[in-house]
């Protein structure tokens, strides 16, 4: 029984994991540098727990304010900002780095490995009854939001890294890509916590939304990885 609860805990991340290594196919970063960023997503979720239990003994009165200190708040500030600083420090500097796909690639690794240990936590301690309908809901929604939260924040840090000409627009990309993630992230947890027809629907549009701008960032990164590697195997080939 376990066994079965764990597959279902792991098997989305696994199979998301599989997809964005596959979609860096021109220069695949090494696999034991990015297990340990899913390793080092997998502790972050220790200190991300333990500080969302503090701020949750925080209540205010008003209904709307409430879901939106915990979506924002809570949830998303907490969970982005930790990311954030693994990201920053672990991937920035590295000299695996080289293409601006990277950045998404990271970003991810690191957030599945958070988002496992959440998933497990969720299926481990509902209801054997409701344990096929939570399973497929986080499938479907709440892993996929935190893989759409992630590459915006690598396609953010790769702008970063790779763009930035001033100090002005170091400062501002640098600030992207923390708030970005925030917001997305935030905007998604409070629509999914009213549970009214007209935020379901609104939240199923911003499902889309946030999936159509997400995969357009993985295709242009991608395009833009292709167009280098076509560029360093011509440089080779003239040598």
């Amino acid at each position: 029984m376990k066994l079965n609860l764990l597959i279902i805990s792991i098997a989305p991340s696994l199979a998301f994991l599989m997809w964005i290594y596959f979609k860096d196919k021109y220069e695949k970063e090494p696999i034991k540098f990015l297990a340990k960023l899913f390793f080092i997503g997998i502790l972050i979720s220790i200190p991300a727990i333990a500080i969302e239990d503090l701020l949750l003994k925080i209540k205010i009165n008003n209904e709307y304010l409430n879901l939106s200190y915990i979506a924002f708040i809570v949830a998303a500030s907490t969970e982005e900002t930790l990311k954030y600083i693994v990201l920053i420090g672990y991937t920035l500097k590295s000299k695996y780095y080289t293409e601006k796909l990277d950045g998404i690639v990271y970003s991810i690794f690191i957030t599945l490995g958070f988002a496992t240990v959440e998933n497990i936590i969720y299926i481990f301690y509902e209801n054997y009854l409701s344990l096929l309908e939570i399973g497929l809901s986080r499938a479907i929604i709440a892993i996929p939001g935190h893989i759409m939260f992630a590459i915006a924040m690598g396609y953010y840090l790769s702008i970063y890294k790779f763009n930035s000409k001033n100090k002005n627009e170091n400062k501002i990309n640098l600030f992207k890509i923390l708030f970005i993630p925030i917001i997305l992230h935030g905007i998604f947890d409070f629509l999914l916590m009213i549970k009214t027809t007209w935020a379901t629907v609104l939240f199923l549009l911003y499902l889309i939304y946030l999936w159509k701008i997400s995969l357009d960032k993985v295709d242009i990164y991608t395009d833009y990885a292709r167009k280098r590697f076509i560029r360093l195997r011509t440089r080779r080939k003239r040598k």
